[in-house]
């Protein structure tokens, strides 16, 4: 018998002590009120613990024409870039519906909602053709590559042998360009600027590169001396290759990283 009672003063004991131990934890609520009290802001009506968010219409990663709309409302009210007007909803578009959510005194979401997009509709027009699909910018009676209408973009055409440094469709300066031979050839696409290197030297070839600008693993634009000397008796390693000096200097001070690059055949 007073084993049994020493068990259960000893039981008690313990069961007092991880009480107490949760009470200073905050695992379990006292009875005494807190001094301060934290309050939850959420934007919308609230179920339980969870904030009800409205749904998205549109959202990081969205594509198609409905987005280009969307991108097209933000151009005309230049919280958005013409070069990002590409259907693809990502970190330009978010940060432009971010901002037309500020000025409009709405929950910066980042996402088309429907009141989201009911106010940019009445804030803009529906756009036109023409702000949707800008025509490809045209050079002596020919066009350009559609991909060079708008935005900041190295337009290079092999067929012509040019490359164009165009901006929002206006050609802004014309450059002689020669490319990589047969087995060495340029790509073709469209790609962006992912870095550059004003003195840079060719680590496989042992060549200088000055000026350059990558846009595909190791083919980037660059100025060549070989160029400037034997003209189209050469070839390039697969890089574009620009032969006038002054005006590569130039060009690489106005191109930042992320512009766009279309090489293609006219």
């Amino acid at each position: 018998m007073r084993a049994l009672i020493i068990r259960n003063v000893l039981a008690g004991l313990v069961a007092g002590a991880t009480l107490a131990a949760l009470v200073s934890a905050g695992t379990i609520a006292t009875a005494q009120p807190s001094a301060t009290t934290d309050l939850k802001t959420v934007p919308f009506e609230v179920s339980g613990e969870l904030p009800i968010y409205p749904k998205a219409l549109w959202t990081n990663g969205s594509t198609g024409t409905n987005v280009r709309k969307v991108e097209a409302r933000l151009v005309q009210l230049k919280l958005l870039e013409k070069r990002y007007l590409d259907n693809e909803y990502g970190t330009m578009t978010r940060n432009a519906v971010k901002k037309f959510q500020k000025s409009k005194d709405i929950p910066q979401l980042g996402y088309v909602d429907q009141n989201t997009f009911d106010k940019l509709a009445a804030a803009t027009h529906e756009p036109t053709q023409a702000e949707l699909y800008p025509p490809a910018p045209v050079v002596n009676g020919k066009k350009l590559d559609a991909r060079c209408a708008t935005g900041v973009v190295l337009c290079i055409d092999k067929s012509s042998r040019k490359l164009r440094y165009v901006i929002d469709g206006v050609v802004k300066m014309q450059l002689d360009v020669r490319f990589g031979a047969v087995k060495t050839a340029t790509r073709e696409g469209s790609f962006t600027v992912g870095w550059k290197s004003r003195n840079h030297v060719s680590k496989l070839y042992d060549s200088p590169m000055p000026y350059a600008m990558f846009f595909s693993g190791g083919q980037a634009v660059h100025y060549s001396s070989d160029f400037a000397a034997r003209g189209y008796n050469g070839a390039s390693h697969g890089c574009v290759n620009v032969r006038d000096l002054g005006k590569i200097q130039a060009l690489f001070d106005q191109i930042k990283v992320g512009d766009k690059v279309v090489v293609y055949r006219s």
